[in-house]
């Protein structure tokens, strides 16, 4: 993988085996992509059977050699760019691709596209805008808990999941009349009924006042937030219930966002730091150190009565990875 900087913005370009050799050189700018691939003499004539997602090359320029440069200027609302966002980055996504016959077929070339960027603070996908998607009550809260897409631009279109793949689970509070909100996932597990029961097997997922279990034995993290009312869990999928119904059930927890303690928190496992990181403010980790332990709050007010809510996702269906499918996403 090739990394470049260029103002700012990082621009990462990924090789695929199938043109390991290729002479591609990409420029990513604000809002557009300049791509330059180098062919053979031997292509030259077919140079419009070159790709960029959807779009045609921009200019074919034929070098003395009897080489040619085949020159991509496009914005990356063009071409059907895959927009993703990751943390604190924007990622569009897209392929070279080089496809002789009709598009039926396969390319016989593919040369996969990113451009990285910094998230700037005020974007928000639209459908996550604080106040959309929600019904307005008399002073009650309004709770939504929805499955994601892999973009985290909307709603899933399917339940089914890979196994091992990661699961979006957004959560959002709504409360005109009280602001602002913190909402926190206090308790989250998941089960193959859409009701627990005192014999139901669950499979904890966050414990302990706000810990997420998932964090220390896989992958999962809290994403940051872009709004107080919300908040987004990037949860990798488990075995437990594979092939079955599965439900997750949260306990959602509104608090004051000034009032932080070891009853009141959203902490997740950072392995590089082998630590406990608390996701509002990571210069209150401390609050997290009970994660290993008992939480307990050590405020009154901690102990005070909260709004809470609990909800219930699903179903969802955990499926076994196709050994031969790809995983094209961002990894770090």
């Amino acid at each position: 993988m090739v990394t470049h900087l260029y103002l700012g913005v990082i621009i990462v370009a990924a090789f695929a085996a199938t043109v390991a050799n290729a002479d591609v050189k990409v420029v990513c700018e604000k809002d557009s992509v300049k791509i330059t691939w180098r062919i053979g003499a031997e292509l030259v004539p077919n140079a419009i059977r070159f790709f960029l997602g959807s779009c045609m090359p921009s200019k074919l320029n034929v070098l003395p050699t009897g080489e040619g440069d085949v020159h991509f200027n496009y914005k990356l609302a063009d071409c059907k760019f895959k927009k993703l966002m990751k943390g604190k980055r924007l990622i569009y996504k897209n392929e070279l691709t080089y496809r002789p016959q009709a598009k039926k077929y396969p390319p016989s070339l593919i040369y996969p596209i990113e451009c990285v960027y910094k998230r700037p603070k005020s974007w928000v996908p639209a459908f996550l805008q604080p106040g959309s998607g929600f019904s307005e009550g008399q002073g009650e809260l309004v709770v939504h808990m929805s499955l994601l897409n892999e973009q985290l631009t909307g709603v899933a279109k399917t339940n089914v999941i890979p196994l091992g793949s990661f699961m979006p689970i957004w959560a959002a509070v709504e409360q005109k009349s009280h602001q602002p909100l913190l909402l926190l996932m206090e308790e989250c597990v998941a089960a193959t009924t859409p009701e627990l029961h005192p014999g139901s097997q669950v499979y904890p997922i966050i414990a302990n006042k706000g810990c997420l279990l998932g964090s220390v034995r896989g992958n999962s993290v809290f994403l940051p937030r872009y709004h107080s009312s919300a908040l987004l869990l990037y949860l990798q999928s488990f075995k437990f219930g594979l092939g079955e119904e599965v439900y997750i059930h949260c306990k959602l927890v509104v608090w004051d966002p000034a009032d932080l303690d070891e009853t009141k928190k959203t902490c997740h496992y950072v392995k590089d730091s082998e630590s406990w990181e608390l996701l509002d403010d990571p210069l209150q980790s401390s609050l997290c150190s009970c994660c290993d332990s008992t939480c307990k709050s050590r405020s009154k007010r901690g102990e005070s009565h909260s709004p809470s809510h609990n909800s219930v996702l699903g179903p969802l269906i955990i499926v076994e990875q196709n050994p031969s499918s790809e995983d094209f996403g961002v990894k770090d």
